[in-house]
C-alpha cells in the first residue's frame, strides 16, 4: 500500500519499519531542541509529516515499548487516531509516567504507526437488543470466580 507523506520541516525523519515484519512504523521527534517532560506531565511532540491515508484506513499511533520501560514515555491518549482525512501535522501526545523528569531528544523514536482498516457502522436504534449467555456482565464478569 502506498501512503501520501509530506515533509512539514527539512528535518523530518520519514516513517520507518524496524523489522521486515514490523506492524508498526516508526515516529521520529522533529525537534529544534530536545523536550525535557517533567514527571507525571505531558508534552506534545511534532514529528514533522503529514499523511495521506487512503479511505478506509486510519493510522494507530501506540507507544514504543522500549521508550515505555526504558523512560516511561507513552502516548497521553494511549492510542492516537489520524483519519484518513485529516491533513495536518502527526504530532504525539507524550506522557511521563516515571518519577523523573525524561528528556526527548531531536531525531528519537517517539512512537510507533500502524495503519489499519476500520469499518464505518450505520447504528440502528432498537428497542431490544438480542440476548446472549453473558447478558448484561460487564468489567470483569467472564473471569473465573
Amino acid at each position: 500500500m502506498k501512503v501520501g507523506i509530506k515533509k512539514l520541516d527539512k528535518n523530518a525523519i520519514l516513517p520507518a519499519y524496524g523489522s521486515e515484519y514490523a506492524a508498526g512504523a516508526d515516529l521520529y521527534a522533529c525537534l529544534e531542541q530536545d523536550v525535557t517532560i517533567p514527571a507525571g506531565e505531558t508534552a506534545v511532540i511534532p514529528t514533522g509529516i503529514a499523511l495521506e491515508l487512503p479511505v478506509g484506513y486510519a493510522g494507530l499511533i501506540y507507544a514504543r515499548s522500549g521508550l515505555a520501560t526504558k523512560k516511561g514515555l507513552a502516548p497521553a491518549n494511549k492510542v492516537g487516531v489520524v483519519d484518513c482525512d485529516y491533513r495536518g501535522e502527526v504530532k504525539v501526545a507524550l506522557h511521563n509516567h516515571s518519577a523523573a523528569p525524561q528528556t526527548v531528544a531531536a531525531g528519537e523514536r517517539v512512537a510507533q504507526l500502524v495503519i489499519t482498516p476500520y469499518i464505518t457502522a450505520v447504528f440502528e436504534e432498537k428497542d431490544e437488543l438480542s440476548s446472549t449467555v453473558r447478558g448484561e456482565g460487564g468489567f470483569g464478569s467472564t473471569g473465573s470466580k
